[in-house]
């Protein structure tokens, strides 16, 4: 059954070449993702005979980081590191709307109180980064609890290892900088973790085509090229930075040197106007990092307009949510590239959600370690090895953070 055209979607297509109005038109379902995947069910849980009763579900604050500790009814507790730059925003909705919901209930059904409490106080009027944030702290606490009773990495928790080393590509961001000035920061910062791979900023950041500064994109696409060569990966995101027809006028160029992948080429939440400059580009078109959808996904997949999703595991609401994007994408011959917010220990979650996909990426992002929170890990360094960084295979997310530091932090009511 084709979509409608309202009289609005009509007079936005209509600025389109006539070619991508026929293509963009053209928004019927194709064949469902079959089996519905994102349905399913997929959480572990035959090392857990016991039912794991939550006692406490805390919120810890220690200047602007913020920590979440599980404890059930047995002892047993697991620990979180929030998404630190969204949190100090969002710590109410943590407090007032999930926590709440959490205490008394069998951590073993994580994935049936993730749907619960969906809809718990209306709490799906609030679907976006300001529920999925608070949310996917508590989920990844709740693994973390759970990982340390089974003797598991959380991820296993929830699908099999498909790999012990994760490559990373180079993220930055220099937009206000010209061209050459980009440059020399990409390279201190790609030789400074040895990557294989880096992503670099085109556009202006959601600015109706406007670039910052003028100029910097069309100078700044073939001197990134010839810079670092035809071996390095290079991938470009524009953060929704135009309209259609300048979408496809950047990714011709994008094509023309070889650049790997197009991230967010209009603003997020155009879907049809993704699909429109997908359709018509080589270069394979990638997104969802603001998208907070499981069904919207769903849509973005099925109808080709991504050629890679990138959830966000803290902006999307967690491992469980992410991994059935995932799957769907795998059903469909995708790739799963997540992006992951640069705060926090966002990059152990990243690690550990990567080891488990069988369609992930070659490269995966990394924005550096982050040196402000203390912690162990005997199961991996955490250092880049050739542009390579092996996951912890501890139980749990496989790290022991510094008690001392913990204790510095006080409980948020």
């Amino acid at each position: 059954m084709k979509k409608q055209s309202t009289r609005r979607h009509f007079l936005e297509l209509s600025l389109l070449s006539p070619s991508l109005l026929l293509s963009s038109m053209n928004y019927g379902w194709k064949k469902s993702i079959d089996p519905p995947l994102k349905e399913q069910t997929i959480l572990e849980r035959s090392n857990l005979n016991n039912p794991v009763i939550i006692k406490d579900v805390e919120l810890l604050r220690y200047r602007d980081n913020f920590i979440c500790r599980v404890r059930s009814d047995q002892g047993a507790e697991g620990i979180s590191v929030s998404n630190n730059m969204q949190m100090v925003s969002l710590y109410p909705i943590f407090t007032e709307r999930l926590q709440p919901f959490f205490v008394g209930k069998d951590a073993r059904m994580l994935e049936a109180l993730l749907e619960e409490v969906y809809v718990y106080r209306s709490n799906y009027k609030l679907q976006s980064l300001a529920l999925w944030v608070p949310l996917a702290t508590i989920e990844f606490a709740i693994l973390d609890l759970l990982g340390n009773l089974s003797k598991l990495p959380i991820a296993n928790l929830i699908g099999d290892r498909q790999r012990d080393k994760i490559a990373v590509y180079q993220a930055n961001n220099y937009r206000g900088k010209t061209a050459t000035e980009s440059i020399e920061l990409i390279k201190q910062d790609v030789y400074g973790s040895n990557a294989k791979a880096l992503k670099f900023k085109i556009g202006g950041r959601m600015s109706k085509n406007a670039d910052d500064p003028p100029g910097r994109t069309e100078a700044l696409i073939p001197l990134i090229r010839k810079t670092f060569g035809d071996s390095m990966t290079i991938y470009a995101d524009s953060n929704g930075s135009y309209d259609v027809k300048e979408a496809i006028r950047i990714g011709r160029l994008l094509e023309e040197y070889k650049i790997d992948f197009y991230e967010e080429p209009v603003p997020f939440d155009w879907y049809e106007e993704t699909k429109a400059v997908a359709d018509q580009l080589n270069i394979p078109v990638a997104g969802g990092e603001q998208e907070p959808s499981l069904h919207q996904f769903k849509w973005l997949i099925q109808n080709d307009g991504l050629d890679i999703v990138q959830p966000d595991i803290f902006y999307f609401g967690g491992m469980i949510r992410s991994y059935k994007v995932a799957m769907m994408a795998n059903a469909r011959n995708k790739m799963c590239v997540p992006h992951i917010s640069g705060s926090g220990l966002g990059y152990l979650y990243m690690m550990h959600f990567v080891s488990i996909l069988p369609n992930a990426g070659p490269f995966h992002e990394f924005k550096g370690f982050n040196q402000e929170i203390p912690f162990e890990c005997e199961t991996s360094d955490l250092n880049s090895d050739g542009g390579e960084i092996k996951v912890p295979s501890g139980p749990g997310l496989g790290i022991k953070i510094d008690p001392d530091f913990i204790a510095k932090h006080v409980k948020v009511n």
